[in-house]
């Protein structure tokens, strides 16, 4: 059965006079006869089973005909003050109650204004008091003072340590509060008493959360004793809850907020303004992660990602360090570490490096010492002789807080309730709050330019008349007949004639009046735009963005915490690994194969092939490149995502071998396939990237912007709705670019007539294609190797290399001589290069021909039909031909299907495969 209690609750009303009185000296008299008895018996619940009044037992309530005289009122009173609950339902809500009491009233921020209330009161009671950026410095006990006083009725420490972080600059990435005397250190020292420190505002807390706070743009609640008014939010122009991020633990839940940089989380409001369906991936591309105040690196994005994709999600940050060479005859070296991770006390970890060299778990070191001062952090670690300095900083991490990891936790009160919520979700709850402000202060904007203009109204009516107004007053004997008479002559309001009484003769001249009609025009201009900005969102999304950006321009600083794509610090593979020549394939499904050149042997043109190996059912072959095992490999997608990894970290297998999936190596989303793959050995800033999509748009991209690629890749073009980035090459601005359509059509020109574009574009259109006709291929040809001539002579023949190598879907194929085109600009038909067959289309386009000597060419091609077999043939065994011939056949395709892929091999590879 449900277990009760009997809970007292006070007397009713209804018990009142002599009845109460002689029950309360009933039950007087009954307890000091207890007292002198003995003592009083335990106490007891009032169950709902208890037994019933013909049980007998000490446990047996007495029956009312047996009670003494005199027991019938107090028993009644009793009666009346006992309510039957069940014990464990009247525990639930009451901690029910205390936990939300709890969350909404101390531990957890709001995620409108992203501030707690006791530093939201601290803000408005410092506001309040007149302690702006340009006033003086006040006591920080006089602030304490106020805020306990009057908006938060709890002790002086909380509020006091409240304030005192809201000043520190390396717990806070942008301070509330400037202080001013002993504020605490990141060695953890505790700040002066409050007796002691002066405080005052910050300019950009003015900027950020008070500026708007007397135009109505917030609600004010009472406060504790119902004395005053306090607001329930401040107004703020920025995300605050991702700016500083917040952190605390309250019944059952906790929040843990890293913070950003300004400029950068203003970049983010403004993406998700201009486009409230960005994705994760386009606000990363703003705001790549938080950023510590205490500086540092952040190992990895894949923390990051998650936190912002779900809420939750760790962050790994170490501390910055150097290499410095203390003694150049002994060649002895010391690590200087420059910055901690955020939230880590200096002090403890020096002293814990202390005590892990004494126990011999850190060896190496020979001397450690804090030579941090005003100028900044520097912890000097002196490195044995003949000690290895990339070892004990790796033990350093593994041992010690140098490296610790900040667990993400973004939990706030969203509508009334603790939600945990992501990026997006976040800036979204920010936006929504802003319009509410945005609209209620242009509506508080609007009423008080309403009533000035009805004023200036009727003050330019009673300057108008102003001789028979001078009249009416004279002949009236007090001011209320005064008004009475202008309000009835003129068709004036009460407000419009009490203003015209108040004004002073000064007022009265020509000079002024034109005052007071130009203040009517202005007016009315202010109550149109107001207007104008209350019936239209996007107005009011535009002041968001324009009032988010003006606190950028005026505070935005630096980005402090460095984000590392590698997590990885131990020695790298490179150094252990030869650089040789590699090859990958690349099959339509994803999977990818890492294979020696060498398990491919030369054939001759025209015949069958070699089977490139074992592959899924139904896969085929879908790229096929050479490179070196020490290059970066970047993956183009075709949805315009660009993902780096080092070549030798693809798994190598043999030929028969299935290969790896590409998910198991890339974070790919779903349904994302990887369409070009660039071999790049040096990020060089004189090299581009040039991309061309199904539908024919290209672009040019710097190459050096993607030295650093987080593990979940980044943008590399903006792609129309429907088109797929298909081709990426390498190119300098000399070099020229072929591109082919599928119908044979041919555009050649060069790399510097495309301008460099940033990664978030789109492009230009790079050749005009007929209904049903598509790209087909691209290729770049180095400026060292082509003598195209600025124009073509069509009486000049001229079979020179370097030659363009078409191959068609049926294995058909020729080398053209580059001389035969000339340069055409781009976003035009092009030259005829390949007249192909109604049911064929051109299947690949390469540029082959380094070798001024056409039997000095050992160039190779590798073509994959979609049966997955494969030839390797010489270059130079094709045939020579015009841009209207047929062509010879490369391979013969009975059973294999078309030509689904080719391959240029260079040279240089070739040579070293004929010598094996």
């Amino acid at each position: 059965m449900a277990l009760s209690a009997a809970l007292r609750v006070p007397l009713p009303r209804l018990l009142r006079g002599p009845s109460l009185i002689a029950a309360a000296g009933a039950a007087s008299r009954r307890r000091a006869a207890a007292a002198a008895c003995g003592p009083t018996p335990a106490l007891r619940f009032l169950c709902a089973s208890s037994p019933s009044p013909s049980s007998s037992g000490p446990g047996a309530p007495v029956p009312r005909a047996s009670r003494r005289d005199g027991d019938d009122e107090d028993g009644l009173a009793v009666r009346e003050r006992v309510v039957q609950v069940e014990l464990h339902k009247e525990a639930t809500e009451a901690y029910m109650s205390y936990a939300m009491s709890v969350l909404l009233g101390r531990a957890l921020p709001d995620v409108r204004d992203g501030l707690k209330p006791v530093h939201r009161r601290i803000l408005y009671a410092m506001h309040e008091m007149g302690l702006a950026s340009r006033r003086p410095y006040r006591k920080c006990a006089r602030v304490v003072g106020e805020v306990l006083g009057k908006f938060h009725p709890h002790g002086d420490s909380a509020v006091y340590e409240t304030l005192v972080r809201m000043a520190q600059d390396f717990s806070m990435r942008y301070p509330l509060v400037q202080g001013h005397g002993n504020f605490g250190s990141i060695d953890a020292d505790p700040p002066a008493a409050m007796r002691y420190t002066e405080c005052r505002l910050d300019p950009l807390t003015e900027a950020m959360f008070l500026t708007d706070l007397e135009l109505n743009t917030v609600d004010y609640v009472p406060n504790f004793d119902n004395s005053q008014k306090e607001p329930s939010l401040l107004p703020a122009r920025v995300p605050s809850l991702l700016l500083n991020g917040s952190a605390g633990i309250a019944v059952g839940m906790a929040t843990n907020i890293p913070p950003h940089n300004l400029g950068e989380l203003v970049d983010a409001l403004s993406v998700i303004i201009q486009n409230p369906e960005a994705t994760l991936q386009e606000l990363l591309e703003c705001m790549p992660g938080p950023d510590f105040p205490t500086g540092g690196i952040i190992m990895g994005n894949d923390g990051i990602l998650e936190a912002y994709r779900t809420g939750r999600g760790r962050v790994v940050v170490r501390g910055k360090t150097e290499m410095e060479t203390i003694d150049k005859k002994s060649n002895r070296t010391a690590i200087i570490i420059k910055e901690i991770p955020y939230q880590q006390n200096k002090s403890t970890l020096v002293q814990r490096i202390a005590e892990l060299v004494e126990d011999k778990v850190l060896e190496g070191i020979s001397d450690i010492r804090d030579e941090s001062d005003r100028s900044g952090m520097r912890v000097v670690i002196e490195v044995k002789r003949g000690a290895n300095p990339a070892i004990v900083l790796n033990n350093l991490y593994r041992h010690t807080t140098l490296q610790s990891g900040f667990s993400c936790n973004m939990v706030a009160i969203l509508n009334g309730h603790p939600k945990l919520m992501g990026l997006k979700e976040i800036l979204q709850a920010f936006l929504d709050f802003r319009c509410s402000v945005i609209e209620r202060r242009a509506k508080f904007k609007l009423s008080q330019a309403l009533e000035r203009k009805h004023i200036v109204e009727g003050i330019v009516i009673g300057l108008d008349n102003l001789d028979s107004v001078i009249q009416t007053i004279r002949e009236t004997s007090n001011h209320t007949m005064a008004k009475e008479s202008l309000v009835k002559e003129y068709g004036l309001s009460e407000k419009q004639a009490e203003a015209l009484l108040d004004i002073t003769l000064r007022k009265l001249t020509s000079l002024e009046r034109k005052k007071f009609i130009d203040e009517a025009d202005s007016l009315s201009e202010s109550i149109s735009k107001l207007n104008e900005l209350l019936s239209s969102k996007k107005l009011m999304f535009q002041l968001i963005e324009q009032e988010a950006a003006d606190l950028k321009n005026k505070y935005a600083s630096p980005r402090r915490s460095f984000i590392e794509d590698s997590a990885n610090s131990e020695v790298d593979d490179m150094d252990v690994i030869p650089n040789e020549e590699m090859l990958l394939i690349l099959t339509e499904k994803g999977y990818l194969k890492r294979m020696n050149p060498n398990n491919f042997n030369l054939q001759h043109r025209g015949t069958i092939g070699r089977s490139v190996g074992k592959m899924r059912n139904n896969d085929s072959m879908s790229d096929f490149i050479v490179c070196e095992t020490h290059n970066h490999v970047l993956y183009f997608s075709d949805k315009g995502i660009v993902y780096s990894a080092r070549a030798y970290k693809i798994p190598e297998c043999t030929r028969t071998a299935a290969g790896t999936p590409l998910v198991q190596l890339l974070s790919l989303s779903d349904g994302e396939k990887i369409t070009s793959i660039v071999p790049v050995s040096k990020f060089c800033e004189d090299q581009y990237l040039v991309m061309l999509t199904v539908n024919g748009y290209i672009k040019k991209v710097p190459l050096n912007v993607f030295s650093a690629i987080r593990s979940t890749g980044i943008i590399s073009i903006r792609l129309a709705p429907g088109d797929e980035l298909k081709w990426v090459r390498l190119c300098g601005d000399d070099d020229l670019v072929a591109l082919a359509s599928q119908n044979g059509m041919v555009i050649v020109n060069t790399c510097n007539k495309l301008r460099p574009l940033s990664r978030t574009t789109k492009g230009v259109c790079a050749m005009k294609l007929k209904e049903g006709d598509k790209m087909a291929a691209m290729d770049v040809i180095p400026s060292t190797i082509h003598t195209m001539p600025e124009k073509y002579n069509t009486r000049v023949r001229d079979s020179s290399p370097p030659w363009l190598l078409f191959i068609t879907e049926n294995g058909f194929g020729k080398r053209v001589s580059l001389n035969d085109f000339r340069k055409s600009p781009f976003n035009r038909v092009g030259l005829r290069g390949y007249k192909l067959p109604e049911d064929c289309r051109l299947a690949a386009v390469f540029v082959v021909g380094e070798s001024t000597d056409d039997d000095a060419s050992d160039e190779q091609v590798v073509l994959v039909s979609q049966g997955g077999t494969v030839n390797r043939i010489m270059v130079k065994d094709i045939s020579i031909q015009g841009r209207a011939a047929k062509g010879v056949i490369l391979m013969r395709l009975e059973h294999a299907g078309k030509i689904q892929s080719a391959s240029l091999i260079s040279a240089a590879a070739a040579e070293e495969i004929m010598e094996d």
